[in-house]
């Protein structure tokens, strides 16, 4: 691997982690607002609240299919850095394999 190469295939994973630690972190907030509505919404059934109970599903809802999209970009981004990682690996491996030859 030349070292322009290499030098851009780390700033790369480089990002890719930073990005990576922010989906950690809205992921993280993401769970904590699903369990939120949750608790809403257990308290307005309890209360016998039927039009907050509607409202209150609804936002479930929408908290859920929040944390999957964020959950789906989290994993695609883990899958991007192995990847990256591999690539590396795979250049290193080559470069040392025309370096010994």
């Amino acid at each position: 691997m030349h070292t322009a190469e290499f030098i851009v295939s780390s700033a790369r994973l480089t990002e890719l982690h930073e990005c990576s630690a922010l989906l950690r972190r809205t992921r993280l907030r993401a769970e904590e607002i699903v369990d939120e509505a949750r608790t809403l919404l257990a308290e307005a059934e309890r209360d016998g609240d039927a039009e907050r109970v509607r409202e209150l599903t609804g936002q479930l809802d929408q908290a859920r299919r929040s944390y999957c999209q964020v959950l789906n970009a989290y994993m695609l981004i883990s899958r991007r850095i192995t990847a990256e990682r591999q690539e590396i690996l795979q250049a290193q491996l080559e470069a040392d394999r025309h370096a010994v030859a």
